[in-house]
């Protein structure tokens, strides 16, 4: 965000890993990163699929890349891992704790995990 607001010119920018993952990728990384099956424990109902939903949406980051010199430091399973982690320990179950090093090793302490892990109903 601040090397948006430092360009001379506005502009609009796309902030995003350039990967596509379908919900069923999304479930295997969940599940399979606290040693579950999804398919024990989600059912899908044909009746809430969207017959206008677009087949494939990927965010194209080029001009952030471009103009900003700017790369992702996370990606689909790395942020997976720091979700599951954040609600696990939300919900007071254990976590193990690979998204926590994620933050802590990525953004070498700008990242505080004591305001991110919050919950909604507060």
């Amino acid at each position: 965000m601040w090397l948006i607001l430092q360009q001379d010119n506005p502009g609009d920018f796309v902030i995003g890993t350039g990967e596509s993952h379908t919900i069923r990728e999304f479930l295997d990384e969940a599940f399979g990163y606290v040693g579950l099956d999804w398919h024990d424990y989600v059912k899908i109902d044909p009746r809430y699929f969207r017959p206008t939903e677009v087949d494939y949406l990927m965010g194209d980051a080029t001009r952030a890349r471009q103009q900003l010199a700017w790369e992702p430091k996370i990606h689909f399973h790395e942020l997976v891992r720091i979700m599951m982690d954040a609600d696990l320990e939300l919900t007071n179950l254990p976590c193990p704790g690979e998204g926590k090093r994620l933050l802590k090793e990525k953004f070498d302490g700008w990242h505080r995990w004591e305001h991110q892990v919050v919950s909604m109903e507060r």
